[in-house]
């Protein structure tokens, strides 16, 4: 039962952080298809309210963090929906693993800023090279991150034996 609920969360996970990385928001339909399947989970575990308890406070700190305009307000949503999967005790975890992966991700695009082509260079048509091309233009004008892709590796990596 618990992969029945784990796998629709990581399809929705995978879904969020590519939206995240194309458009820079996160469909609401995603953080909720995540915070339903991890009260499944808390449920059949039976630390329903611990779970709830670890999720709102993840909620209300990244609440902080979207206010002071260090995340997004879908990024809030999505990692207080994945506080639900992990069992309360690993939600610290969860969150040091969000934050190492946010790190990560952040001196990647610090790497890629000088390697990237001049806004001038030949433009190939694909939707794919399209995409890249928008993300080339967001890194060299040092624009948010896709924080959902951290949120996700976060959460891959806690929640994967």
């Amino acid at each position: 039962m618990t992969l029945l609920a784990l796998v629709p969360a990581g399809l929705a996970l995978l879904t969020a952080a590519l939206h995240d990385i194309v458009a820079r928001t996160i469909p609401n339909a995603l953080p909720l298809a995540i915070a339903v399947a991890g009260l499944v989970l808390r449920a059949l575990a039976g630390d329903l309210a611990p779970g709830l308890l670890a999720a709102a406070l993840v909620f209300l700190l990244a609440l902080l963090a979207w206010r002071a305009g260090a995340m997004g307000g879908g990024d809030v949503k999505l990692l207080a929906a994945c506080a639900l999967l992990p069992p309360p005790a690993a939600v610290p975890g969860l969150i040091l693993a969000v934050a190492i992966a946010g790190g990560l991700l952040g001196l990647l695009y610090l790497g890629l800023r000088p390697l990237l082509p001049a806004p001038g260079a030949p433009r190939p048509a694909a939707l794919g090279a399209r995409a890249l091309r928008a993300e080339a233009w967001r890194i060299r004008r040092g624009g948010p991150l896709p924080y959902a892709v951290a949120i996700a590796l976060g959460t891959f990596f806690t929640l994967l034996p």
